[in-house]
């Protein structure tokens, strides 16, 4: 599939997308990511491996659109909730 990402066109195929990301560990999974596999990466780390480009040359949401078109599933992480405040009395000991 025949796709521009950062203004430069390129032809992905969903199987060589799963081979380059077979022996990549996910990144922490905030904000929007794809499913390869049993994986969840964020979007812009696949973009930068599938793409050799630096992150800040293109956007999640080009990334993500060649994703969709490929038949990857783009889902959206939350980040995860802060930890409890500790209580008064904890703190005085």
């Amino acid at each position: 599939m025949r796709c521009v990402i950062a203004r430069f066109p390129f032809d992905f195929v969903a199987s060589e997308v799963e081979a380059l990301m077979a022996d990549v560990k996910p990144e922490p999974a905030t904000g929007p990511c794809v499913v390869i596999g049993r994986r969840t990466y964020p979007v812009k780390q696949v973009g930068e491996i599938i793409t050799r480009q630096d992150r800040r040359d293109f956007t999640a949401l080009e990334v993500t659109r060649a994703l969709r078109r490929l038949g990857f599933t783009c889902v959206n992480q939350a980040a995860p909730a802060p930890a409890p405040a500790p209580a008064v009395g904890d703190l005085l000991g």
